[in-house]
């Protein structure tokens, strides 16, 4: 892979034009360094799921994935979405190649208990994609792995791009709606090592769909990551990818 240590980006799946402008800045930095995209794409499964009838169900704020569920995400994250993204970043000049986390086997992992075809804590073997990086490729993964019994599961796109950017270096962005992590003051904070975020959810300051984001951000540069850092920043905000990369913006993640 290049010397140039590479960024992983997960983006949620909303519309394709809300997020035109993050995907031009993803083309711009493909230009200076390697990138891989993980997407998600919750509400408009649930969209798709409601139109199928198919009833939602979660278990704090995770989606309980059955067989009728599954078979709609993989239509709908593995395949529309996949391939909105992969065309949209085709169109402003990246070499994009759509993927999907069984590929080659890349995301294993045990399932959660209690969520049915969902992987918990998955692990990423970067192999394919330092293959697609090497080539000059952009990959737009899509967040399902294997089970241990080799079954296809549903992955949280948070923990997937954390395993990811665990198993190929550099650095993650974990695009959301919020510019990072508040303390108890409501600032932001810019900085935080894996104690004092572990002390902040203990104390209920980190509470809510933050936690989740945040035990991503802190598995990309636990222990055996290869990871630098990883950032939670706001995917609304104007030049977000820039900012999150290059200027003091959204909340990183080090591992003191």
């Amino acid at each position: 892979m290049s010397s140039v240590s590479p960024v992983v980006v997960k983006l949620g799946g909303t519309t394709l034009i809300e997020q035109q402008d993050v995907l031009r800045e993803i083309v711009e930095e493909r230009r200076t360094r390697p990138v891989v995209i993980v997407h998600g794409g919750g509400k408009r499964l649930t969209d798709w799921l409601e139109r199928l009838g198919v009833e939602s169900r979660f278990d704090h704020g995770r989606r309980i994935t059955d067989e009728a569920t599954l078979e709609v995400f993989l239509a709908v994250i593995g395949g529309v979405i996949n391939a909105e993204l992969t065309a949209a970043l085709l169109r402003l000049g990246a070499d994009a190649v759509g993927v999907r986390g069984i590929d080659g086997g890349m995301i294993r992992g045990p399932r959660a208990a209690g969520l049915d075809r969902v992987i918990s804590e998955p692990l990423a073997d970067a192999a394919v994609l330092s293959t697609l990086l090497d080539a000059g490729r952009l990959p737009v993964l899509t967040p399902m792995g294997l089970d241990r019994d080799g079954l296809i599961c549903n992955v949280n796109a948070d923990d997937a791009s954390a395993a990811v950017s665990a198993a190929l270096g550099g650095e993650l962005v974990l695009m959301t709606d919020t510019d990072g992590v508040r303390g108890a003051d409501g600032e932001r904070i810019e900085e935080l090592t894996p104690a004092e975020a572990q002390g902040l959810i203990a104390d209920g300051v980190i509470a809510g769909g933050m936690v989740p984001k945040v035990h991503s951000a802190l598995r990309a540069v636990g222990p055996g990551s290869h990871a630098e850092r990883a950032i939670i920043a706001d995917g609304r905000a104007a030049a977000a990818l820039h900012r999150a990369l290059h200027e003091a913006s959204g909340t990183r993640f080090v591992d003191a």
